[in-house]
């Protein structure tokens, strides 16, 4: 029998995602909240804290950069370091490496342009909650938007990735060779910190789940957070 999750939905100056992924979630069949930034606390008995995409604060400075400091992203992060399971999409993801939950970094795009379009994803790793429900090597198609999507890390800290099996997602073609996109390590798409309950990609599920709309590929990213 599916498991019926409650879901926290951040929101912040900017989100415009925080509906798609209210949607998203309740079409699963699950419960879902409204999180304003200013709260500092997170509603009780949650199961997953999802920081939607958009661009909070309007992304000056750095993507991501104000918005870790809302006093909401001091209990997301109490809450992940108690193995709480946290998801964060897109201008998500950004706020999520920017207060230090993910490993890296994301940059510019390397052509220095917004992309916006649906885009093969090869799954790497399902040795995880989030892609738990997808096999490895699978080739997913997810949309993609955004301007500062080019993922960056270290030599050591990719050694690390690759070791954990951290690295989740790579941009690819439809046999799930490697492409490039935005400039990405390795066209890196999406991660997962050491202890496998944070996640960030820069694609969409949320815009993925009705074939009507292109793909309905996110339908099964998301379910894995019912196991």
């Amino acid at each position: 029998m599916q498991k019926s999750l409650k879901v926290a939905v951040l929101r912040f100056p900017g989100t415009n995602c925080e509906f798609d992924t209210q949607y998203a979630f309740e079409k699963l069949g699950h419960t879902t909240e409204l999180v304003w930034h200013e709260e500092v606390k997170l509603p009780t008995d949650i199961d997953l804290v999802v920081v939607p995409g958009g661009f909070s604060y309007g992304d000056y400075l750095r993507s991501g950069s104000i918005a870790r400091f809302s006093p909401v992203m001091k209990a997301v992060t109490a809450y992940a370091n108690d193995g709480g399971n946290v998801l964060g999409i897109c201008n998500g993801f950004q706020i999520l490496t920017e207060a230090g939950l993910l490993p890296g970094a994301l940059k510019r795009n390397n052509n220095l342009h917004f992309i916006s379009r649906h885009q093969n994803l090869c799954v790497i790793n399902n040795d995880n909650t989030f892609l738990s429900k997808c096999t490895k090597g699978e080739v997913l198609n997810i949309p993609i938007a955004h301007a500062d999507g080019n993922y960056y890390i270290d030599e050591e800290g990719f050694k690390k990735l690759e070791e954990n099996n951290q690295i989740l997602l790579r941009y690819s073609d439809s046999e799930g060779n490697p492409v490039v996109v935005n400039g990405s390590v390795t066209s890196i798409a999406g991660v997962c910190n050491e202890n496998k309950n944070v996640f960030g990609l820069m694609p969409h599920p949320e815009r993925a789940l009705e074939t009507i709309l292109g793909s309905e590929d996110g339908l099964r990213m998301l379910q894995g957070f019912e196991a």
